[in-house]
């Protein structure tokens, strides 16, 4: 979500200033989404196209204007375009520092933790979280902090990162998560005789 300074900008860039209030949201949240999409991957054209003729289409002009619009909006709220965003974080994968491998260990290794600690967790919550964090310390998309995290993971211990997060979800969330389902649907159909003696 942007804050107020954000919110100001997008209403004062080019496109924002000739866009409705329900405009200026639509494509803010857009924008939100195409940005929460590069950092994952570093790739947005295919989500910008999608999002453009879907916001064009309930609006009275059409997907070129849309994506302009959006372009402008997202630029005046995250202080650069898309793909400058991009380029920054390609350029930070390609010159990670000396330590940045060691905390992928540390952020890999963690993941066995989330996965067996209690609230558990399935393999790819856990593997997204340690790779949230790492990328948001290193300025890198989740994509390339899983990629780094893998390869590091297998160096030190032999084995694929995903199979031993795998092996750990069967050990340790595969039985809580079977136990939360049993109770569930022991609890709906409690929750079903008791309106069907009623009825």
């Amino acid at each position: 979500m942007i804050n107020d300074d954000q919110l100001t900008a997008a209403r004062e860039s080019f496109s924002g200033k000739n866009m409705t209030e329900t405009q200026l949201n639509k494509a803010i949240a857009i924008a939100d989404i195409i940005h929460a999409d590069i950092q994952k991957s570093g790739s947005f054209i295919e989500p910008l196209t999608d999002f453009s003729h879907a916001f064009a289409r309930s609006e009275k002009f059409d997907a070129m204007r849309a994506e302009k619009m959006i372009r402008d909006v997202f630029t005046a709220t995250r202080g650069q375009s898309m793909n400058q965003m991009r380029e920054s974080l390609q350029t930070a994968a390609d010159n990670l520092p000396d330590t940045a491998r060691a905390r992928a260990l540390v952020c890999a290794e963690s993941i066995g933790d989330l996965i067996q600690a209690a609230p558990t967790q399935p393999f790819y919550l856990a593997q997204d979280r340690a790779a949230v964090t790492l990328s948001s310390e290193f300025g890198i998309t989740q994509n390339a902090a899983k990629a780094l995290m893998a390869d590091v993971f297998e160096q030190a211990h032999g084995k694929e990162l995903y199979a031993h997060g795998k092996e750990l979800e069967e050990a340790y969330h595969k039985p809580v998560r079977e136990a939360e389902i049993a109770a569930r649907k022991a609890e709906q159909l409690q929750s079903r005789n008791h309106t069907q003696s009623y009825s």
